[in-house]
């Protein structure tokens, strides 16, 4: 089995080598990441400027490895259409953060995973739960969760949409077990701190400060809160068909 890797926090970050260093003890991995974190980046695509790929040295337990500078979305893209990586499986992440809820349309791991699916090429992202000076401490959760669910599961991974697994920031032991969740809904209030540069001249520091929610019993939010890893199925699909219906209605 061949996997292909990559992420949204650069190829540097230890939630990627953990993952790489992990897939190899079922198949070979190619890892092809951006060169810097793109968190937040969503779907983007470089289009106005050239992308340049160079090889990595950076993983001695694997062959193949790529760093791009562009956005995990470049790197699936260049990863199957110019440097004709063939894979069975792509796996975007290991994520350092939750990527819950509507979060996924902000998300460059998901995007990457969502890319995958573009390809025709069955995808996961996974991320855990955590903050970044605890990662080392619960990437071993993280690894142990995503090998279950990628070899021991008896439904086969979708090749028309994609696994979104959120892992919680916790010791193995403590994990209640694994639940298939929906995509909950998680609104920030924004705020934009004003700051002067050197010259004078004002710039705004974006931050978010998420509103109290109200969840499901089925969303993903509230299982990883208590303690689930979050299993959610998504499609790229976002049309609204019962509103199609009554738009052809009214066309006709």
């Amino acid at each position: 089995m061949r996997f292909l890797v990559t992420n949204d926090d650069g190829i540097y970050a230890p939630g990627i080598r953990a993952l790489a260093e992990t897939l190899t003890k079922y198949g070979e991995v190619v890892v092809v990441a951006p060169n810097q974190e793109r968190s937040g980046v969503g779907h983007a695509i470089t289009v106005n400027r050239p992308l340049r790929i160079n090889k990595a040295a950076l993983f001695p337990f694997i062959k193949e490895s790529y760093i791009v500078d562009g956005t995990p979305a470049d790197c699936i893209k260049i990863a199957i259409e110019a440097l004709n990586v063939d894979v069975d499986i792509i796996v975007s992440g290991i994520n350092i953060g939750a990527n819950l809820g509507t979060d996924v349309f902000y998300s460059g791991t998901v995007s990457a995973a969502i890319e995958g699916i573009f390809q025709g090429i069955p995808s996961i992202a996974v991320s855990l739960c955590t903050n970044p000076y605890d990662t080392d401490i619960f990437l071993d959760t993280a690894t142990y969760y995503l090998t279950h669910l990628l070899f021991e599961l008896e439904t086969p991974l979708p090749k028309h949409g994609l696994l979104n697994v959120n892992i919680p920031g916790i010791p193995q032991e403590q994990v209640r077990g694994i639940k298939a969740t929906k995509l909950g809904f998680r609104k920030f209030e924004n705020e934009f701190e004003q700051r002067l540069d050197p010259r004078g001249k004002p710039y705004y520091w974006m931050k978010g400060i998420p509103l109290k929610p109200v969840f499901d019993k089925d969303d993903d939010h509230l299982a990883v809160e208590h303690n689930y890893v979050s299993v959610t199925p998504i499609k790229f699909d976002l049309t609204d068909y019962e509103l199609l219906k009554k738009l052809k209605k009214d066309f006709e």
